[in-house]
């Protein structure tokens, strides 16, 4: 009589193999493309950001979901009129949103609130129209860029911390554009807030 021992085993049907290599297979697909795709497109390409605060206000307001192109900035610098998201001067793990309103080696001044540029091309300077504005702030200041700063505001003057208080932006903070407003749906929009083409000299 044979007392060797013998051990008991179960092996998974040709099918079922078939069925788990599948599904281990779509696991690892998903995960290259998340490697390879998604997360370079999100890093590179374009962002999600949600707006927190009212400096934006009325062009953009608190809670709307953007999603913000990166790259086209990296070819093309930022135009006056143009918003911009970047990353805060005085701690660059914060991003804020704002508008472009003075462009390198540019003297920007306001007086009572009205904007004048002085660049190369306008010694004697221009005023910005900037229909937009719907909450005023009257004061007064004047600032002359370098070759790789731009000096941004808020639509919402009378509430808005930005190149007033902090400063100009370096280029080198410059992450993208919003191309989408996304949320609510109600606003859905391309290339919210954009107002190159209105903003002309007067």
């Amino acid at each position: 009589m044979n007392t060797e021992t013998q051990e008991s085993t179960i092996t998974t049907p040709p099918e079922q193999q078939k069925k788990t290599k599948g599904f281990l297979n779509e696991i690892i697909d998903f995960i290259l493309i998340a490697v390879f795709i998604v997360i370079p497109f999100r890093v590179f390409v374009a962002q999600p950001f949600v707006v927190n605060g009212a400096s934006m206000d009325p062009t953009f307001k608190n809670g709307e979901y953007l999603i913000v192109d990166q790259l086209s900035y990296r070819f093309d610098p930022p135009e006056r009129g143009s918003v911009l998201i970047f990353k805060y001067p005085k701690d660059p793990s914060k991003h804020f949103i704002k508008r472009v309103i003075g462009l390198p080696n540019e003297t920007i001044s306001l007086n009572s609130g009205k904007v004048t540029i002085k660049n190369s091309s306008n010694p004697k300077g221009f005023s910005l129209n900037e229909p937009y504005i719907e909450h005023e702030k009257k004061d007064s200041f004047t600032i002359t860029l370098d070759d790789n700063e731009y000096f941004v505001l808020g639509d919402n003057r009378a509430g808005s911390a930005d190149s007033r208080i902090w400063g100009p932006v370096p280029e080198e903070n410059v992450v993208g554009r919003p191309i989408i407003r996304l949320l609510p749906l109600s606003e859905l929009d391309f290339m919210p807030g954009d107002q190159r083409d209105i903003l002309k000299a007067n």
